[in-house]
């Protein structure tokens, strides 16, 4: 155990993005003692691609308190929303560092290798052997953990493939035959990187129907929101009916409808969607594999991007290995109490991991405020 005062706090946040900056604000601000490790913004600044843009607009934040919002940076920073639509990935790493600077937090970018629990503390080792102590732990593992394969993913060869997560740069691409496995969001996204940087082909297969492309509003999100902050508890008293009318309505928006600015990017010359399709079979070859479609069809790549998106896991976020046994789980989602605290007490998590229990909503930027206002009030009761 750490003997030094700098060694201790009241709570410890394990992660440096969207979610964690949301908690340890509000935490700060009504005094508990907080630490944050990690590397700042660590997905959003080596996991996404330098020409990607935000599904959503300056109406995501992530101050609980509602002062240092995106459009109060914005403001700040004499820019107008209005300019940026869509918003560049890099225009949100600038909020969020304007953000940490305003809020005072201080970033200990240390990893955190492994997480243990005696004596009702817990225990943080860092990478360099050090400890931290902390009577509470948030949690908030970003969703690079939790990359979602298929089954053949092992057969394509190493250097022959990329999750949409670890494919940030192009150019190595140009002139390349490329088959993206999947149909939503980063898929066609990515198919538009790929024309951006001279791809020769690519073929997106995916098995429902090709989304359309138009331009939608979050605004729904918004009440299911404010519901779950004045009920305690809100999605997880719902019927399952209605769980599932407002997951298909998520569904809807976020997944069978892409941004319509997609559309200009995407040239037909190169791009062939596969709707209705699955990969059948995979044959490697020297240089190449060919990859057979259930409709009899075969494709040739020089490279495959998965696009398959994300499963929760609790099993996949190391660091959670020697107490993750002791932490209730069902379908690889934390079984979360009605502030976000898992069934190891002290031990809270928010962010993706927290979907199941809370609604598709908290695994997006603008769950952010709200989770940290329902964790930190359970810290503080």
């Amino acid at each position: 155990m750490p003997n030094n005062a700098a060694d201790r706090t009241d709570l410890l946040v394990i992660g440096a993005g969207p979610y964690a900056y949301s908690a340890a604000a509000l935490a700060r601000e009504n005094g508990i003692d907080v630490r944050i490790v990690g590397r700042p913004m660590a997905f959003w600044r080596d996991q996404m691609p330098d020409g990607m843009f935000l599904r959503s607009g300056p109406d995501w934040h992530l101050d609980a308190s509602g002062e240092d919002t995106f459009v109060a940076y914005f403001e700040d920073t004499g820019r107008r929303p209005a300019d940026f639509d869509p918003i560049p990935i890099g225009v949100f790493l600038d909020y969020a560092e304007w953000f940490r600077q305003r809020k005072s937090l201080q970033v200990d970018e240390r990893l955190v290798t492994g997480l243990t629990r005696s004596d009702g503390t817990f225990v943080a080792t860092m990478a360099d052997g050090s400890t931290i102590s902390s009577e509470k732990v948030l949690a908030a593992p970003g969703v690079r953990c939790f990359v979602n394969l298929p089954a053949w993913y092992d057969v394509v060869p190493v250097d022959r493939r990329a999750h949409t997560s670890e494919l940030v740069s192009f150019d190595d691409l140009a002139g390349a035959r490329v088959v993206i496995i999947g149909g939503r969001q980063s898929a066609y996204e990515w198919a538009a990187l790929l024309c951006d940087h001279g791809a020769e082909r690519v073929d997106v297969v995916h098995r429902h129907a090709t989304p359309a492309f138009a331009r939608v509003s979050w605004a729904f999100v918004d009440a299911h929101i404010e519901q779950t902050l004045a009920h305690r508890g809100w999605w997880r008293t719902l019927a399952s009916t209605e769980q599932r009318d407002i997951a298909a309505e998520f569904w809807q928006v976020g997944r069978l409808t892409l941004e319509h600015w997609l559309v200009p990017r995407i040239d037909p010359g190169v791009v062939t969607s596969h709707p209705g399709r699955e990969v059948t079979g995979v044959v490697v070859g020297d240089h190449d594999l060919t990859l057979t479609l259930s409709d009899g069809q075969a494709r040739t790549a020089d490279f495959v991007v998965f696009a398959c998106g994300y499963r929760a896991d609790l099993s996949a976020v190391s660091y959670l290995a020697p107490v993750v046994d002791g932490v209730s789980v069902t379908d690889g989602f934390p079984d979360l109490s009605e502030g976000f605290e898992t069934s190891l007490p002290g031990l809270f998590v928010t962010g993706f991991a927290s979907t199941r229990d809370f609604g598709p909503f908290f695994g997006f930027t603008k769950g952010c405020p709200s989770s940290a206002r329902i964790a930190v009030a359970e810290m503080l009761r």
